[in-house]
């Protein structure tokens, strides 16, 4: 199991680049933003300086190919 190992202040979470999906239309969304090389982290945009999920890159790109991929569709 991978494993990230960080230490982020709440300042470099703030000013990290955090964006939501460009078909978003609400403010219930969960941002994303990458933290460094390793590190990508995720949180809900109506609690900006609330919890953050770290996810190695790795994942998040597997997850993210996964995704256009249609591999978690319900349908």
């Amino acid at each position: 199991m991978n494993e990230i190992h960080h230490t982020l202040s709440a300042r470099q979470l703030a000013d990290a680049p955090w964006r939501k999906s460009t078909r978003s239309q609400t403010s219930n969304c969960v941002e994303m933003a990458p933290l460094s090389a390793a590190a990508v982290g995720l949180r809900d945009s109506k609690d900006p300086s609330g919890p953050v999920l770290l996810f190695p890159r790795a994942g998040w790109l597997g997850f993210i190919t996964g995704a256009k991929n249609g591999q978690f569709d319900l349908t």
